[in-house]
């Protein structure tokens, strides 16, 4: 059977850095990317491109390379863990790391770089191919879709307090993780199952959910579906934030930062 490779045309510039921080589907987030084309491949390659609300991106799963694909995966959202077989799902861990997102294409400037938004993608992510979206020829809103059609997942509202906007904000001024997406991402369906997500109970309604080195608090209103997103905090010590500590993530100038504000 022939071998393939490809070269990579591009590559995406966002904020998100780390896997958990992507969406499980690009649709669901508002956040925004720029994907910057190789010289080679910008110009004359985007002049018909600008009349188009989306497009699909191809590209790899850049941080899964050495992840090993399974037969059955647990996707994230179901009703009870189940496993399905590999290619009923879109999960990220394949035999051959390539996924496809169609995102909304707000801008193109110096027709090289495209500015996206909606989409599932972290920084670095090479791109393979861009494709325009035909909605004639891409759109069957009557298609039937498996086991998906079967979920019924109520959706929790999601409440941010002054302070938790305060420190979201200063995190994402300084280059930490989104932490309005990973909320979003982590805290709409099934807030509670601590089986797929680090969860921690405070008190009575009162959970904290881990972040890579931070925590975030959030109170759980069952009866109403909703959850108020009430701070952040440092998952550090103080000793861990004194001067000279390892620095695993290279993030602890950003913590002694983060709690004086």
């Amino acid at each position: 059977m022939a071998e393939f490779s490809f070269d990579s045309i591009g590559v995406v510039r966002c904020d998100g850095k780390f896997k958990f921080e992507a969406p499980r589907q690009g649709v669901f987030s508002g956040a925004g990317a720029v994907i910057e084309l190789k010289p080679e491949f910008s110009g004359e390659t985007l002049c018909d491109l600008a009349g188009f609300d989306r497009i699909w991106v191809v590209f790899v799963f850049h941080r899964n390379l050495d992840a090993a694909w399974k037969v059955h995966v647990a996707p994230p959202y179901t009703p009870k863990p189940r496993k399905y077989s590999l290619f009923a799902t879109r999960s990220p861990y394949r035999p051959n790391p390539i996924g496809m997102s169609c995102v909304k294409l707000e801008k193109i400037v110096d027709n090289r770089k495209l500015f996206i938004s909606g989409h599932d993608l972290l920084d670095g992510t090479p791109v393979l191919d861009i494709k325009p979206y035909i909605p004639a020829a891409d759109a069957f809103p009557d298609a039937a879709a498996g086991w998906c059609d079967q979920l019924q997942l109520p959706e929790w509202e999601l409440h941010c307090s002054c302070r938790f906007s305060e420190q979201a904000d200063f995190l994402l001024r300084h280059g930490a993780p989104d932490m309005y997406n990973f909320c979003q991402v982590q805290l709409r369906h099934t807030p509670l199952d601590s089986s797929r997500r680090r969860l921690f109970k405070i008190s009575e309604n009162i959970y904290e959910l881990g972040c890579r080195t931070w925590r975030i608090k959030f109170e759980v209103f069952p009866e109403e579906m909703r959850i108020d997103l009430l701070e952040i905090r440092s998952n550090y010590t103080e000793a861990e934030l004194l001067p000279g500590a390892e620095d695993k993530y290279s993030d602890k100038d950003i913590h002694r930062s983060f709690i004086e504000i």
